[in-house]
């Protein structure tokens, strides 16, 4: 008699429960105490949304953009890597880097800001991203009043910066500038960054 080989049953790996919203989604505050959630989990429009791996190239852009941020916000502004802003009850994106002003209370375990403190936001955009960073997230920003966007985008491993204002009596981003190599403004204050940075990196 021969025995035939008993192959087990391959079932598929279940899902923690928490994966799947409520019947009116998820709000902004469920992120600080759903259990096991990943690093960098954003809510956009009531729905989770995980972030792949970061490129090497995406770090190095967080790097030159908040060397340069941090040598020129005026006193008592704050420079933030992702972190998350409540935008509303059923949205919290993480920027990739954002500046706070002066009236925003600081306090060691924050785990997001609200719209209101915050007076610049940048997302370096990602392949896996692309949709959300060039449309829907710049879409949720401006209606939510943050006056100053920037979209940073890899052009052929140089950074390319698109630059925008918020017009208030169209509550949506006007481009301003889009600087390759120096991104050097005076709104919303004066900075002037070498991109060309990454280089040396």
């Amino acid at each position: 008699m021969t025995a035939e080989a008993v192959i087990p049953e391959m079932k598929p790996p279940s899902l923690p429960d928490w994966v799947f919203p409520p019947p009116e989604g998820f709000v902004a505050e469920d992120l600080d105490h759903i259990p096991e959630l990943p690093a960098h989990t954003e809510l956009i429009d009531g729905s989770l949304v995980f972030v792949s791996p970061q490129r090497d190239f995406h770090t190095s852009i967080m790097y030159v953009l908040q060397k340069g941020l941090l040598e020129s916000v005026p006193t008592g502004h704050r420079v933030r890597r992702e972190m998350g802003v409540k935008l509303g009850p059923s949205q919290r994106p993480e920027p990739d880097m954002l500046v706070l002003g002066p009236e925003t209370p600081i306090e060691r375990g924050t785990t997001f800001f609200e719209a209101r403190h915050v007076l610049l936001v940048a997302e370096v955009v990602s392949p896996d991203s692309a949709v959300r960073d060039r449309r829907r997230k710049p879409q949720l920003y401006a209606e939510a009043g943050i006056k100053h966007f920037w979209r940073v985008e890899n052009d052929a491993d140089r950074i390319v910066v698109y630059v925008y204002e918020l017009d208030p009596a169209t509550a949506a981003y006007a481009l301003t500038g889009i600087h390759h190599d120096r991104l050097k403004l005076t709104v919303p204050f004066d900075l002037d960054i070498d991109l060309t940075e990454i280089d040396r990196l």
